[in-house]
């Protein structure tokens, strides 16, 4: 009876140690056929870069990166994106992609940053028409014009103001195109806007013939408007004075009556007048 009962307990203990076994034999074939993650070098800021920098071996630096992650519009060598300048700021360790580089013959500064097929017109402002200076690089604006209708003459009530451009980038304030990283507010003389060449004409022609004013937009307010015109006959118009109500008319004070009496004196006769008593 003993026998038995050891001949099956060791032939459980044989089953267990097999199933242990195999249970260790899966896992380390499981971790023997993990691929090993193949990685590669990509182009970083080495610091932060303000737009229209012009990028080289200083301000870059290689980091690694998995190769079967690829990144579209990313650089592999330092000297592949070396010599171009930015048209958007980075961070420090900012993948440096194709994107974000002006073509290498755009040279640098603000100029690299201007779009193909755009202008960067600069207007004069003071600290009203720039919104107490929180018009700065990176904002949104609208632009108004005031001025006379055609044919009319100063001191008329013809004068019109009309929004002519909307949703227009500024670029720079004076010579900054960056933003204060505390979003002050900066009064500067000169703006500079980032306009089609058509509304580059409109804009000249607003700042010299009349009076501009700059809206400040929500940077993610692109909504056209196209708000009407305001004439200055209409603005202050307004509806005419109600007339004066009068009271109810007196009655004239009439004198009181007068008793006439006959006086005779001798052959003189006479009429004398005197107040009703």
């Amino acid at each position: 009876m003993n026998q038995n009962r050891m001949i099956i307990g060791l032939a459980v203990a044989i089953l267990v140690g097999l199933l242990f076994s195999s249970y260790i034999y899966r896992q380390f074939q499981r971790a023997t056929n993990v691929k090993a993650i193949t990685m590669q070098h990509i182009v970083v800021a080495a610091a932060p870069l303000q737009l229209g920098t012009r990028i080289d071996t200083n301000n870059l630096r290689l980091i690694s990166w998995p190769a079967d992650e690829p990144v579209t519009g990313m650089f592999t060598r330092v000297e592949d994106c070396a010599n171009r300048a930015l048209i958007t700021p980075v961070a420090a360790n900012e993948l440096i992609l194709e994107n974000k580089l002006a073509p290498r013959e755009a040279g640098a500064g603000l100029p690299a940053t201007i779009p193909e097929g755009m202008r960067a017109l600069s207007v004069a402002v003071n600290e009203v028409v720039g919104v107490a200076g929180f018009v700065i690089p990176g904002t949104m604006v609208d632009v108004l014009v005031t001025g006379r209708l055609p044919g009319t003459t100063h001191g008329g009530d013809d004068n019109i103001t009309r929004t002519i451009l909307e949703n227009v980038r500024v670029l720079a304030a004076g010579q900054k195109v960056e933003q204060d990283r505390e979003g002050k507010p900066q009064t500067v003389p000169v703006i500079t806007l980032l306009v089609s060449p058509g509304d580059a004409g409109k804009l000249a022609m607003a700042s010299t013939e009349g009076k501009i004013q700059l809206a400040l937009r929500n940077t993610i307010d692109s909504k056209r408007v196209d708000p009407p015109a305001v004439l200055e006959a209409v603005l202050f118009a307004g509806p005419a004075p109600a007339p004066k109500r009068m009271g109810p008319a007196k009655s004239p004070v009439l004198p009181p009556p007068l008793y006439i009496i006959e006086v005779i004196s001798g052959n003189k006769r006479e009429n004398k007048s005197f107040p009703t008593p």
